[in-house]
């Protein structure tokens, strides 16, 4: 019995090295595909939160003169939005997930989930490297940093559980069915204004707060806040976000590996 064990155990070992060996190759290849393609390269990756920013920014506080979220706004606009770009990105990449790369997908033996795993990876690293950005305006707009920062940590890995598990439900079900692709990029647009980014959740009236809670993002995004306002924390958004990241995880599992045959069959 002891045996056993001691022999499947390197052999899983050897599984999941293979496993993160060809996941990093794939995110490193999408990643030098997209910048390499660029002149701007890096910097498309921060232009467009960059720009939309700026755009809130301007219509809110010079335009309406609106109060709106917290001050430093452009610094409480970042601290949602460049993850907000991480997760729109990575579910809209994830419906073209099996159909963009078909002919790849069926000539190699690595698991079918690293095609959605590597979109969720290689967006997740364009976010970590426009947090300096973040870092630039917080320091020249005065915003000041607390001890909860040590929360981004807590953050990233709830959102890259969220991710991966949405990753995992759109991107075998777009391949039988394709109007769902359309759907789901409208869906995101609406998620984009029933998500906490360019307000606070704070602002919401006391009949929504119990709505906006069973929005994943809006916990994640306090998280990502509390850095800088520490009054964003709500550790009973944070556990519901946790808890519902954790369901659809698991759901994105049991849909993917009830599909994952049909998949190759169909694409």
């Amino acid at each position: 019995m002891t045996s056993t064990f001691s022999a499947v155990r390197p052999a899983q070992r050897t599984r999941f090295a293979r496993y993160r060996h060809s996941l990093w190759l794939l995110t490193a290849r999408d990643l030098r595909v997209r910048y390499s393609t660029s002149a701007l390269g890096y910097l498309w990756s921060i232009l467009d939160p960059l720009v939309m920013s700026g755009i809130y920014w301007f219509v809110f506080t010079q335009v309406f003169k609106r109060d709106v979220g917290e001050n430093p706004y452009i610094v409480f606009l970042l601290a949602a939005l460049l993850p907000w770009m991480w997760f729109n990105g990575a579910v809209s990449d994830s419906t073209r997930a099996f159909l963009r790369e078909s002919k790849l997908i069926r000539s190699t033996m690595i698991p079918r989930s690293i095609w959605v795993n590597r979109i969720v990876a290689s967006k997740g690293i364009e976010f970590l490297l426009a947090l300096p950005v973040l870092a630039v305006f917080a320091i020249f707009s005065g915003a000041r940093v607390n001890i909860d920062i040590l929360l981004f940590p807590l953050a990233i890995v709830i959102q890259t559980v969220l991710t991966v598990g949405v990753g995992l439900i759109v991107a075998p079900l777009v391949v039988f069915f394709r109007d769902l692709e359309r759907a789901i990029k409208l869906f995101l647009r609406f998620l984009f204004y029933a998500s906490p980014i360019i307000y606070s959740a704070r602002d919401l009236p006391a009949a929504m707060h119990g709505w906006a809670a069973f929005n994943p993002l809006t916990g994640i995004f306090s998280l990502y806040r509390s850095a800088f306002f520490p009054q964003e924390l709500n550790w009973y958004l944070v556990a519901v976000s946790a808890t519902m990241s954790v369901v659809l995880l698991l759901i994105g599992c049991l849909v993917f590996k009830r599909f994952e045959r049909d998949i190759l069959k169909e694409i």
